[in-house]
């Protein structure tokens, strides 16, 4: 068992809608467009609704879009859509970016925590900002996926940390909660707040700072079938 480390502090970012911007609405249109299918960001679209068995790498990439099409897609065809669908999910936060490499030139420990397909893994490829991250865990190569506590174990066993040395930052409240579950200090991402303004100190785990919000929610692990976020 790694030893663990119980002096320095670990901060670990999700990464759709929040290292990068959602898809604009014509990011959509263009996958919608291509597949046939129109809505494709309603959280009861097909696009959504088969996403977390793509996400956990239990469906090709070919199997993930005929569900989503409803119609036979062909590894080709297939491939295409894997392209639009990373185009998509590439807008990059500049403000986070700076964020992230403000932590980095103080000598901070980065990690990054997705729920991402293989193919959208293979699209983001070598993007200069992952050269800011120590450790990029991504769920189709771990085979789960948030909000389950176990893709969280993991990431805190790879660490080799303590989970209230570990600062997690992700837009969706059902990670949040379950981050918070096993004592990680979880904060809600808020896209509207100026994030100009870098982290909270280590030891701070209930403080805030300007663009992150420390949140403490009780209860059980939300069901994986009722979330949409990456």
């Amino acid at each position: 068992m790694a030893r663990i480390d119980s002096s320095r502090r670990w901060y670990l970012f999700d990464y759709g809608n929040v290292i990068s911007t959602p898809p604009t609405p014509q990011d959509w249109d263009a996958l919608a467009e291509a597949i046939g299918i129109p809505e494709l960001q309603e959280p009861t679209s097909t696009y959504w609704l088969h996403r977390y068995a793509y996400d956990a790498g239990s469906l090709s990439s070919d199997e993930y879009w005929s569900l989503v099409s409803g119609a036979r897609v062909n590894p080709v065809r297939a491939a295409w859509l894997d392209i639009l669908d990373g185009n998509q999910w590439s807008h990059p936060n500049l403000e986070v970016l700076d964020v992230l490499e403000d932590l980095d030139a103080r000598g901070e420990r980065l990690a990054l925590l997705s729920n991402m397909p293989a193919a959208m893994v293979s699209h983001l490829g070598d993007a200069p900002w992952t050269k800011l991250f120590q450790h990029l865990f991504f769920s189709s190569s771990l085979r789960l996926v948030k909000p389950s506590a176990a893709i969280f174990e993991h990431v805190l066993t790879e660490l080799a940390v303590d989970p209230g040395l570990v600062t997690f930052v992700d837009d969706s409240p059902a990670n949040i909660a379950a981050a918070h579950s096993l004592g990680i200090d979880a904060r809600l991402f808020d896209p509207s707040s100026d994030l100009s303004r870098t982290l909270v100190a280590p030891g701070r785990a209930q403080g805030t700072a300007r663009g992150f919000e420390a949140v403490a929610l009780p209860g059980a692990e939300p069901a994986v079938s009722a979330l949409i976020q990456e």
